[in-house]
């Protein structure tokens, strides 16, 4: 492991503690299991398990750092030159599945890979960012969601959040549904055009900026009342978020053929779901307003 490698091992594990210790003080109610495991080829992680809260019901902030021979075919589907290079990758995963259908669920994830090949330069990139899925939409929270997200990119160019923002739109879409998965945020990947010192400055500062953009929302949706016919589109919202997690997700496919902890890889889905044939909202209702309103690409930062 070279020091860049350590060097970003140090800061991602205090990332992890911070995101943890931020949602844990916000739920002091929920229960903590923490998991080391190690993977047969290579390094390992720490899994933090959150359950059966008063705000959540399941979530997790995950280490992981695995390394090995060659890297999977997941990391190398859009940079095949670097198929059967040896391999570090590094990141810090959260997810958050509140129990409130009014809160929304939240991501984040840092991420860093290096690959090497005796006789070639090495190659190294960050990626990651944070998006929010909500089941009950509120214009005043995506657009608070959205505004931190432009002030944490603001020191790096005015180009950054606009570019990043677009790439996450692209992203976390269910292309078989024609469905964004949720109001989007940011998302970047292969980030190493601005030089080392840089790029990792700016996904640190994501991975620390993620609490300060979903914490104020969930404090202000928590206590919302809710009832039986919220919670049920609330869980039919979550199959959404289980087939992106599956179908499309990047990350779950490395996971997975990297020979990860499959436990703590599918972590990210929730603990309660339910489909429904051909499920259709009624007009002029609260959830027609979600896929009508918020799951469309949109510009968050202007006036309303």
């Amino acid at each position: 492991m070279d020091s860049r490698t350590h060097r970003v091992r140090a800061w991602l594990r205090e990332t992890q503690d911070r995101i943890l210790d931020a949602l844990l003080g916000e739920d002091r109610a929920a229960e903590l299991t923490e998991d080391t495991w190690e993977r047969s080829g290579g390094g390992g992680g720490l899994t933090r398990v959150i359950a059966d809260g008063e705000v959540i019901e399941r979530g997790g902030v995950n280490f992981s750092h695995v390394y090995g021979d060659a890297l999977p075919s997941a990391a190398t589907v859009h940079r095949p030159e670097l198929a059967g290079r040896a391999f570090h990758a590094l990141g810090v995963s959260v997810v958050v599945h509140p129990l409130n259908p009014y809160v929304p669920t939240s991501h984040c994830n840092v991420r860093y890979f290096a690959a090497e090949a005796p006789g070639e330069t090495p190659v190294w990139w960050f990626g990651g960012g944070f998006d929010l899925t909500p089941y009950y939409g509120f214009e005043s929270d995506v657009r608070s969601w959205h505004r931190t997200a432009a002030a944490l990119c603001e020191e790096f160019g005015q180009d950054v959040y606009p570019r990043f923002k677009e790439w996450c739109d692209r992203y976390f879409f269910l292309a078989h549904r024609n469905e964004a998965r949720g109001v989007g945020g940011l998302f970047f990947d292969d980030l190493n055009e601005w030089g080392f010192d840089r790029c990792e400055r700016f996904a640190k500062r994501i991975g620390h900026g993620y609490v300060d953009a979903y914490l104020p929302i969930v404090r202000r949706r928590r206590g919302t009342p809710w009832t039986k016919r919220e919670r049920e589109f609330q869980l039919m919202r979550r199959g959404r978020y289980v087939e992106f997690n599956l179908v499309h997700d990047r990350g779950t496919l490395f996971g997975l053929q990297s020979g990860g902890r499959t436990e703590s890889i599918l972590m990210s889905l929730p603990p309660l779901v339910r489909w429904c044939y051909d499920w259709k909202p009624a007009p002029g209702s609260t959830e027609a307003s979600l896929v009508q309103r918020f799951l469309r690409p949109r510009d968050w930062l202007q006036a309303p």
